[in-house]
């Protein structure tokens, strides 16, 4: 089981609940009101691997690309 502290202590940006973080493939974000559901985008915002429906999906995109500025360094 995901441990939902340790995911939104180590996240660099939280908007709404979804944890979001840097890694080698580009962005992991983490549903933390429902752990169960994350997803994995490239550098270039392409969605890579996910478990949430479409419309979450629509939404932490949505997040993700008018605020991944604040990630990147």
């Amino acid at each position: 089981m995901t441990d939902i502290k340790k995911a939104a202590d180590e996240a660099d940006m939280i908007i709404n609940g979804y944890a979001f973080r840097c890694c080698s493939e580009g962005f992991r974000v983490l549903n933390l009101n429902r752990p169960d559901r994350a997803a994995v985008f490239s550098v270039n915002g392409d969605m890579l691997e996910t478990s949430m429906d479409d419309i979450e999906l629509g939404i932490v995109d949505d997040y993700l690309k008018e605020n991944r500025k604040y990630m990147e360094d």
